[in-house]
């Protein structure tokens, strides 16, 4: 997947040990893991998602999921139950006719 990003230089090695060329590795390294933690923007012409799971329970915020054939989102404000059934019974009634 293409991220747009901007490669960091990885400088030429000298024959002997050198401060400067150390540094200059630890400085592409360092922005390497840094476009590599953002997650940035993504543009897809086609995408398969497989074993997504059938509701958002566990998930964290923006995970998704599929539900009744749709895909949805997890968010902060919104749950999605994974069903509700109950049945109770008080005491008991006599229907005469």
């Amino acid at each position: 997947m293409s991220r747009n990003l901007v490669r960091p230089f990885f400088p030429i090695p000298p024959k002997e040990y050198s401060q400067a060329y150390f540094n200059e590795v630890i400085r592409a390294f360092s922005i390497y893991l840094d476009q590599m933690q953002n997650p940035g923007e993504g543009r897809n012409t086609t995408l398969v998602l497989t074993n997504l799971p059938s509701n958002d329970q566990g998930l964290e915020v923006g995970s998704l999921f599929q539900e009744t054939g749709f895909v949805k989102i997890t968010a902060e404000d919104r749950t999605n139950l994974l069903g509700v059934l109950a049945t109770g019974a008080v005491g008991s009634v006599t229907v005469t006719a």
